[in-house]
């Protein structure tokens, strides 16, 4: 069975030098560089990669999308610039496509923050659907954090695939700024108002909620200060997305006040 292997990335340099020669067991590896202003396109060329250039959308789905449609595999594993396929979890993978009914198949993904891995917290088993049949699974394109809508029955793999998003807390932070922005603007296109209820959920009720949940009744205490951090940040996420919202629409205001 042939297998194509998709990423897109966006200034990934580091992560594409140490991915692409571990994918070189797939039958093509296309790659769809979203404005990187490092070496990313051409390590990508390097290693023989089938590339090609689109816009960096916010909604990464899309591009993601796209890098789908270019494949030629009738097998398709998407996979992002820092996560990493064992080399037991890649001959599953061919051994799985072999002779299935199954549309897709999901597995696990081990979460590393700052070179921990994260196993309590609503971080571990951390279910991924990234092995599907060319045509059979598509994104609706709408929400950055959608999931893959499959035509048919999915299995799953046995062996986990490796998650290393934040080697440090600045990388994390800006991603964690780029991610409340994206989720702002979801929120403004919804058509969230800024009141009194919504500011109470917002900055108090959801952010509680989700921290008591993730870190004490999940067990995020178990994975020490990592964990700590993880489930603090993941709580703060709604705060900052919230004053992101309210800093839109009072821009929006300023300039219909400057238009007047």
């Amino acid at each position: 069975m042939k297998i194509s292997v998709t990423i897109i990335g966006h200034n990934e340099v580091d992560h594409l030098r140490e991915l692409l020669p571990e994918l070189q067991w797939a039958s093509e590896i296309v790659y769809v560089d979203c404005e990187s202003h490092d070496q990313s396109l051409a390590v990508a060329k390097d290693n023989g990669c089938k590339v090609f250039s689109r816009p960096n959308n916010h909604n990464l789905n899309i591009n993601k999308s796209y890098s789908m449609e270019q494949a030629t595999g009738e097998w398709l594993f998407y996979i992002d610039p820092d996560e990493r396929l064992p080399a037991k979890l890649v001959d599953e993978i061919k051994d799985a496509v072999k002779d299935t009914a199954h549309s897709a198949f999901r597995l696990n993904r081990r979460n590393h923050y700052f070179g921990h891995w994260l196993r309590h917290g609503s971080q571990y088993p951390d279910s991924q659907l990234r092995l599907f049949r060319k045509g059979k699974a598509s994104f609706p394109n709408q929400h950055v954090h959608e999931k893959l809508v499959v035509d048919g029955s999915i299995g799953k793999l046995s062996n986990d695939m490796l998650h290393f998003p934040y080697q440090n807390i600045s990388q994390f932070l800006r991603k964690f700024n780029f991610y409340t922005g994206v989720e702002a603007v979801y929120l403004k296109d919804a058509g969230l108002e800024i009141n009194f209820l919504n500011t109470l959920s917002y900055t108090l009720l959801k952010p509680l909620t989700r921290f008591i949940r993730r870190y004490i009744f999940k067990g995020g205490f178990r994975d020490g200060l990592p964990g700590l951090f993880c489930s603090v940040f993941d709580a703060l996420n709604y705060v900052v997305r919230y004053f992101k919202l309210w800093e839109m629409k009072q821009q929006n205001s300023g300039n219909r006040e400057t238009e007047l």
